[in-house]
């Protein structure tokens, strides 16, 4: 093997195969993805961060790399690993190939592991931490490293529970995405890491989008006289993000409408005193079903998770914004997929209806966000809860 790279998890399991895109070394968290397309959107999107991504699918790179699907400016990724890459691209959107991107952005990779032995490893043991060493990194001293070395590093790397990795991802100063067509409505987005195909949704239902970043306050959004405010999907630990909460706490208080995706969901979770836990090796890929428990109704979602919201099917809960509702739960394992409040106009939902590289069945639930706003009091909306509005 020409290039040798190895991909080294924390309880010593060693899986060898050969350098794919950058040459060196990067840590991380082994996660997966069940997803069979979509991986250019998956390695853009800035909730991956400090994420080392396993394709279960068996080839990756067919389409190559366009200049239309990407989430975000650039990689988020910290290590790629995959079966078998495509040798040549085939698609009349392609601009280059995937291994080239892969190669100009630093993403150390390696390819050609047993990626279906890995997954059941992940899906038996769960996401841990994880390295990828190639070229120059399998060298110590002059001679090969040794495996025990490789995983001293990995276990020296910080673990993903506790991680508070928002802040590394949000933008640094706020922007503007414009309603297309009549604007109706003004909202403040928190960018925790949102997907760029999530203003679009909104634009296109006449919503002038302000990005803010995570750091921003309630006077921020107050400053922009928003109709509502929208929390974004994001990396890390929802139990280390004080200040999302705390806006989210200020804006259910003044009764500004509100809607949450993926890590927004685990922010207003935690807003209105439910806790969250990490889960055994999360949801990440884009057929997974969900159960709306008013409707009975089952979507087919995509999602990109390893955290949760504490709570149970149905679960009705008293928050000091009033009752709350747990509204979805995954039909795979029960786990919480929905939120609102019974009192104050704010809901939220653990999948990602954008659904950009995924299935359409949930985009109504941006419609359901305007028409909370639309339902709004004109006159003393930003009062406080506790003078009486």
């Amino acid at each position: 093997m020409s290039r040798p790279a190895l991909l080294v998890l924390e309880d010593g399991r060693i899986f060898r195969g050969e350098a794919y895109g950058a040459m060196g070394e990067t840590l991380g968290e082994a996660v997966f993805t069940t997803a069979m397309t979509g991986y250019q959107e998956t390695l853009t999107d800035p909730s991956y961060h400090r994420q080392i991504v396993v394709q279960t699918a068996p080839q990756i790179g067919n389409t190559g790399w366009n200049d239309e699907d990407d989430e975000s400016n650039r990689i988020h990724v910290a290590g790629y690993a995959v079966r078998g890459p495509a040798r040549r691209p085939s698609s009349w959107r392609s601009r280059r190939s995937l291994d080239d991107v892969l190669t100009e952005e630093g993403i150390v990779g390696v390819a050609g592991i047993d990626t279906r032995a890995l997954v059941r490893h992940l899906r038996e043991r769960g996401a841990m931490r994880a390295g990828i060493f190639s070229g120059p990194a399998l060298v110590a001293n002059g001679a090969p490293a040794a495996d025990d070395q490789l995983l001293e590093q990995v276990l020296a790397s910080p673990p993903m529970a506790g991680a508070s990795l928002y802040g590394a991802v949000t933008t640094r100063e706020p922007y503007v995405v414009p309603a297309v067509g009549e604007k109706r409505f003004t909202v403040a987005a928190l960018d925790l890491g949102i997907k760029q195909s999530t203003p679009r949704m909104l634009a296109v239902r006449g919503v002038e989008v302000h990005v803010l970043p995570a750091s921003s306050s309630i006077e921020d959004v107050l400053a922009l006289d928003a109709d509502g405010v929208f929390l974004s999907n994001g990396p890390g630990d929802p139990a280390a993000s004080d200040e999302p909460v705390e806006l989210t706490r200020q804006a259910l208080q003044r009764r500004i409408p509100l809607f949450g995706i993926c890590f927004g969901n685990q922010i207003l979770g935690r807003a209105l005193g439910r806790g969250t836990y990490k889960m055994r090796y999360g949801h990440r890929g884009i057929n997974i079903p969900v159960v709306e428990h008013a409707t009975g109704r089952v979507a087919i979602t995509s999602q990109n998770h390893g955290f949760a919201v504490e709570g149970e099917a149905g679960e009705r809960f008293d928050t000091p914004f009033g009752p709350a509702q747990i509204t979805h739960t995954c039909a795979n394992d029960g786990t919480v997929e929905g939120l609102a409040g019974l009192e104050v106009p704010a809901f939220s939902v653990q999948y990602h209806p954008e659904a950009a590289a995924g299935p359409h069945d949930a985009t109504d639930l941006f419609d359901r966000f305007v028409a909370l706003m639309a339902e709004r009091p004109t006159g003393g909306r930003h009062r406080l809860i506790e003078e009486g509005a």
